[in-house]
């Protein structure tokens, strides 16, 4: 992707990319404060952008990819100029103004949107480069990785989305995420920018996914980042996610991180397997409960960030609905600071809520559940309380 007629302006960029950044300042104040009267030609606004039209000429004219914008400031300044003319009080100068006022506003929108396209096809650029070469910088690749990630996170924009198909931005993020080579932080950040992608429009980039490989990738790197983003795909991607990960013998690898000595690696994993319990078939959940989940489960509930959410009525139906919000809050605020309460319940609702299963099946694992709760806990009373929450949680 070339952005500059002359190939050593390339080097001239972080000036180009000031003189942008304060043009795009000025458009947005001029469309922003508009009880501010900023289409009168000694508005702050106007003066800016018409000053920095001097010094943006010799930019503009280099680069055909802002050949657009040329016209839009020449516009701006002669809708200023015929605003100029119009100072009377008549009717006519009054429609005149109006007129000339919206279309002022109509045109700082446009230059912004050119700028911001600009700078947009320059960060991906420079991305893309970089990613391609050896790493030479990695606080440079990660500053170019996170601010990739920001653009991506403010919302859908179809041009933007054209420039991410067009430079083929995610199967080379993807590529570095599953490169082993490259170090863990510079992984990470690819897969915050790959998950960031699919929210942008998981539509388009959903299918782009190499499952087998990704999901390798995140649960080889072991980081809470890696888990989170790959908690993230399996919600995305739903079933078919899950079913990559039951074929490629994943399931374990999440469920060994349940005993991990990371306290917030553990919740991680726990909300990975909630969403497996949610999206799996029959398959995921016999992989997940012969692998031992329920010991597990039973164990981190009994652990000192455990507890039993049914002493605070969460199971109780009787309440009535003011009495559930209050209850739901404290619940919410228990859980910050015991992310295992009741997990044993909460992994059974969320099969029984599920996509998954059949409701024979969901059946059958609520009475498998059942009983490996009783082997697993170190008495009575607990089995009892749980099983109650189980019972409670979900439908007979």
């Amino acid at each position: 992707m070339t952005t500059m007629g002359d190939p050593s302006s390339k080097e001239d960029n972080p000036g180009v990319l000031k003189v942008l950044e304060s043009l795009k300042q000025a458009s947005h104040e001029l469309q922003s404060h508009p009880t501010r009267n900023p289409a009168h030609s000694d508005s702050p606004a106007i003066k800016a952008l018409l000053e920095l039209q001097t010094e943006s000429d010799p930019i503009l004219s280099k680069d055909p990819h802002l050949s657009a914008l040329s016209r839009y400031i020449a516009e701006l300044k002669t809708l200023v100029e015929t605003l100029e003319k119009t100072r009377g009080h008549g009717l006519r100068s009054f429609l005149t103004r109006r007129v000339s006022t919206h279309s002022i506003s109509r045109v700082a929108g446009s230059i912004e949107a050119e700028i911001q396209a600009w700078i947009d096809r320059e960060s991906i650029e420079s991305l893309l480069k970089v990613l391609k070469e050896p790493w030479k910088d990695e606080d440079e690749l990660v500053r170019l990785l996170t601010q990739f990630e920001d653009r991506v996170s403010q919302g859908f924009d179809r041009e933007l989305q054209d420039l991410f198909l067009k430079s083929k931005a995610f199967p080379v993020l993807q590529t570095v995420l599953c490169d082993p080579s490259c170090p863990n932080r510079i992984r990470e950040k690819a897969a915050f920018c790959v998950a960031a992608l699919i929210r942008f429009n998981k539509d388009v980039f959903v299918g782009q996914v190499n499952m087998g490989d990704t999901i390798h990738a995140l649960l080889e790197m072991k980081s809470i980042h890696s888990l989170k983003v790959l908690r993230e795909l399996i919600t995305f991607t739903k079933s078919p996610f899950v079913d990559e990960i039951l074929c490629n013998g994943e399931i374990p690898k999440i469920l060994i991180l349940l005993e991990s000595k990371d306290l917030d690696m553990k919740v991680v994993a726990l909300d990975c397997i909630l969403e497996i319990g949610y999206l799996g078939r029959k398959e995921a959940v016999e992989a997940m409960l012969k692998g031992g989940l329920i010991k597990k489960l039973v164990e981190l509930q009994r652990s000192e960030f455990g507890g039993d959410l049914i002493e605070m009525g969460k199971f109780d139906d009787e309440n009535q609905e003011s009495e559930g919000k209050k209850r739901e809050k404290r619940e919410n605020k228990f859980l910050k600071s015991h992310p295992f309460a009741s997990c044993v319940a909460r992994f059974a609702v969320q099969l029984e809520a599920g996509e998954g299963l059949r409701q024979r099946e969901k059946r059958a694992f609520k009475q498998e559940i059942l009983e490996k709760v009783r082997e697993a806990s170190v008495g009575d009373a607990e089995a009892a309380t749980i099983i109650a929450e189980v019972l409670w949680g979900s439908s007979p």
